[in-house]
This record gives structure tokens, sequence and C-alpha cells, in this order.
């Protein structure tokens, strides 16, 4: 059974840095592309980052490149999501997602709220 468990959202101030986990099982999580994605409210869900299997390519949507880093640890079944310069508008609920045999599958999701 394939379970997702985000951790590490919580109240930052503008400017201000936070590194989320999730931590994976129920699959062979070195064999799959991670990806993390947010929801505000009231707004559809969008693709932040994602990071292929072994780690080795990365991609960014336009409003965080620069600012978030995705990264994984293979031998905890473990993909984070370093976030520095953080923005207002970067309040969402943050979800991390992958592919697993033709189904995708989330986690619960962990708030991250900034203040201005």
């Amino acid at each position: 059974q394939v379970q997702l468990v985000e951790s590490g959202g919580g109240l930052v101030e503008a400017g201000g840095s936070l590194t989320l986990s999730c931590a994976a099982s129920g699959f062979t999580f070195s064999r799959y592309a991670m990806s993390w994605y947010r929801q505000a409210p009231g707004k559809e869900r969008e693709l932040v980052a994602t990071i292929s299997s072994i780690g080795g390519s990365t991609k960014y949507s336009d409003s965080v490149k620069g600012r978030f880093t995705i990264s994984r640890d293979n031998a905890e079944n473990t993909v984070y999501l370093q976030m520095n310069s953080l923005k207002p508008e970067d309040t969402a609920v943050y979800y991390c997602e992958t592919d697993f045999r033709f189904a995708r599958y989330w986690g619960q999701g962990t708030q991250v709220t900034v203040s201005s």
C-alpha cells in the first residue's frame, strides 16, 4: 500500500525558510520520480517541483525557481522541499505526489503559512 506522509509545514515570516519532508512507503521509492504540489485557498492545485528517480534531474515552476530546492534521499525513502525567501503568496497546503502503476498517489498535505 503506497503511503506518503508530509511534515515540516508551519507559520513563517516573509523572507524566512522552511524544509518540508515526505516519507514514502509501499513501493520501490528509488525507481520513481517524486513531485511537490501546492494548493492555495480558492485556487487549483499546482505543480511546484519534480525530481527524477535518482535525483539527477529537477524541474521547478517559474514562481519558485531560484528559491525552492527539491531533493531526495533514496536510502531513507524521503523527498524534501527546501523553501527559502518565502513570500505570502507561497501560503498553501503542500502535497507530495508520485505516479505508481498508472495511479497517482498523494499525501495528506502540510500547511505552509507565510505572514507579511
